[in-house]
């Protein structure tokens, strides 16, 4: 794995790269470039590639409220799973939301991502809140992670 590197979307094409995982991964959140530009001034989006080729994207929304709530997700091609890609993006996301003073984090998950989930769980996450937007047919499920008395996140 160490072709692989993240790089902070800056450019357009970074964000179109950004925008194509992100509508892979969760087709009924499909964004236009316009959506994503507007993600990428809100949030911290980040890309991963191995060599040139596009493997996941992530997205940090920084800490809300009094509990200091940041959202942490990391989305990994199909064809790229299982090979560490995941975690190297959640691990950056993860340092970036303590930066911001996060003091928990959550992640959400479209619920027919099974991968995504098992992806969650096992690194500590723990299920919230399952719900459909208004207007919608998709179920969404927000996951925090536990704290670790032992240390590590």
């Amino acid at each position: 794995m160490t072709d692989l590197r993240i790089e902070v979307v800056g450019s357009d094409l970074q964000l179109e790269h950004w925008r194509h995982v992100h509508n892979v991964i969760v087709p009924p959140a499909a964004m236009s470039m316009e959506d994503a530009r507007q993600r990428r001034a809100r949030y911290r989006l980040e890309n991963a590639y191995l060599g040139d080729v596009l493997v996941g994207c992530s997205t940090v929304r920084p800490p809300e409220g009094e509990d200091a709530v940041a959202t942490v997700i990391a989305r990994v091609l199909p064809g790229f799973r299982r090979r560490g890609f995941g975690a190297a993006l959640y691990e950056s996301g993860l340092a970036h939301a303590r930066v911001l003073g996060a003091r928990a984090v959550e992640t959400c998950v479209l619920a027919v991502n099974e991968d995504g989930l098992g992806f969650a769980r096992k690194h500590g996450f723990v299920e919230v809140e399952r719900y459909v937007l208004d207007g919608e047919s998709d179920e969404w499920v927000d996951l925090r992670l536990e704290p670790n008395p032992g240390g590590g996140h």
